[in-house]
């Protein structure tokens, strides 16, 4: 009901005064330019580059809003669009909620309807930076190996009509030969998703693509932009109609394009800008010379323990972390996970305290307030396993050391993508692969007729370690890899994930 009456009030605008307690914009958003462009405007940006940019246009000015662009989905465009870019970021955890009015975003484009206007914006001399966030499947690439998919069908198409693209490499390649054809210089490109050393992945895909078009283009990218790496960090779930009408009942006014995040964030950068950048060290960004020991701890204890939670949490009926979280079992495989298999893989630069880290990771997953959906997390496991658990069992393996709790995860993933809950309700699998997961559940038996066949485990779990995509060559070759997952996917099927977890911790 609250939804229904809310949907009658009038939307958040540039003119509208709010109460005197929410932040709002304390600069003229008419009088900045726009800086750069951002390819994949989901909720994450929202709640933490574009933060960071908003701070530093308080406090230090400069031309740096941001078009926003959004290549698959209207959804953002016609949330933004009649709110002049505007929305609400709610900081929330267990303590209360913090609301301020994000205005760095000026525009707001869908690609699919102009994708010549958003060419038209990136190619432009004011655009000095172009960055993403379009996960880790938006790169079109085979995430073991990080080579381009060319059989991709997105790469296909922009190859073939590259003043049309649709996919983020098109757009980047494409824009880039427009401003080399207009004797301008190239621009940033800030990878800002998960992907290890991700400004080097997305200028060699980026490199790859151009060679494919005209060898000159792939030269002349390589001497005039820079893809400097990032690590970003900030648990941002999903916003819900409840998170709406709140902030609805707080103004009086309604907003659709609200955004959630937990208190704490980070943003460390590499300092390679060619065109220069917004001051964003002045607002809590690190700005280092190698990010790579940042993103591997990030992606390892967070994003690796995170995917844990998700596909072992979700098959034991938990909708959200935080309901994991108040699971003794999981704490205690979480934090043996990281201490004892995770944390002696990193070597991180000094002053970075790991154990202080994995003790914050702890506190921040159990947020009570902050509700990630753990079906949420577990989205996209093919693209996102290679980073965040298998080069952790490699470096594990290559110094001879066992990676039980590791096996457990992937075994969790393993059994999630069969598409059956313990209680052989259908889950829903939301993955590039997932209608070859399917199949191989069916071939193989595990899944027949709908329901699952135990004696089957053993042909399934081999079948999906043949995914070269995901495990590469060298991992399915280990016969010590192949069993530290079969064991641990028997066991979650013989004695419940829970008692898995319990017997793991």
């Amino acid at each position: 009901m609250a939804a229904l009456m809310n949907t009658t009030m009038a939307r958040l605008r540039d003119s509208f005064s709010l109460p005197g307690e929410v932040r709002v914009p304390g600069y003229s958003r008419s009088q900045t330019g726009i800086g750069i462009v951002h390819l994949g405007i989901g909720a994450f940006h929202r709640a933490h580059q574009a933060l960071y940019t908003e701070e530093v246009l308080e406090n230090s000015g400069g031309n740096w809003a941001i078009c926003g662009v959004s290549l698959r989905s209207p959804k953002v465009r016609d949330q933004l669009a009649p709110q002049d870019g505007l929305y609400t970021l709610l900081e929330r955890d267990g303590s209360g909620d913090r609301m301020r009015i994000i205005g760095a975003v000026r525009e707001v484009l869908f690609a699919p309807e102009s994708p010549e206007t958003v060419l038209e914006r990136m190619s432009t001399p004011e655009t000095r930076i172009v960055s993403l966030t379009v996960s880790e499947k938006g790169y079109c690439h085979d995430p073991a190996t990080g080579k381009l998919n060319t059989d991709h069908p997105d790469v296909q198409h922009d190859l073939r009509h590259p003043d049309c693209p649709r996919g983020a490499l098109g757009f980047l390649v494409e824009a880039l030969r427009l401003r080399k054809e207009s004797g301008l210089p190239g621009f940033t490109v800030l990878c800002c998703d998960n992907l290890p050393e991700n400004g080097r992945a997305v200028r060699g895909l980026v490199l790859e693509f151009a060679e494919w078009r005209d060898p000159k283009l792939a030269n002349w990218i390589e001497a005039n932009a820079t893809f400097p790496c990032t690590m970003v960090d900030r648990i941002v779930p999903a916003t819900t109609d409840v998170d709406r009408d709140s902030v609805a009942r707080s103004f009086g006014i309604r907003d659709e394009g609200v955004v959630v995040g937990e208190p704490f964030r980070q943003w460390v950068i590499e300092d390679r800008f060619v065109c220069g950048r917004p001051v964003w060290e002045k607002v809590g960004a690190e700005l280092v010379e190698d990010v790579r020991p940042y993103e591997t701890m990030k992606l390892r204890l967070l994003n690796g323990t995170h995917s844990t939670l998700a596909y072992l949490g979700y098959l034991a009926g938990y909708e959200h972390v935080s309901d994991v979280m108040e699971r003794l079992e999981f704490v205690k495989l979480l934090r043996a996970m990281m201490a004892e298999e995770i944390a002696p893989t990193l070597q991180m630069p000094a002053g970075v305290e790991l154990t202080a880290y994995q003790a914050a990771l702890l506190v921040r997953f159990s947020n009570p307030a902050l509700k990630h959906r753990t079906w949420q997390i577990a989205m996209d496991g093919s693209q996102k396993l290679p980073q965040r658990l298998l080069g952790t069992i490699r470096d594990r393996f290559a110094s001879g050391l066992a990676f039980p709790r590791l096996a457990l995860a992937v075994a969790g993933w393993m059994r999630f993508v069969v598409g059956r809950d313990e209680q052989g309700h259908p889950l829903e699998v939301c993955d590039p692969l997932a209608e070859q997961f399917r199949q191989i559940a069916e071939e193989t038996g595990m899944l027949r007729d709908d329901v699952l066949d135990t004696a089957c485990a053993e042909a399934y779990v081999h079948r999906l370690l043949a995914l070269r995509p995901i495990f590469g060559d060298d991992l399915p070759a280990v016969p010590e890899f192949a069993t530290a997952v079969m064991t641990a996917f028997q066991q979650l099927l013989e004695v419940g994930v829970s008692e898995a977890v319990r017997r793991s911790a």
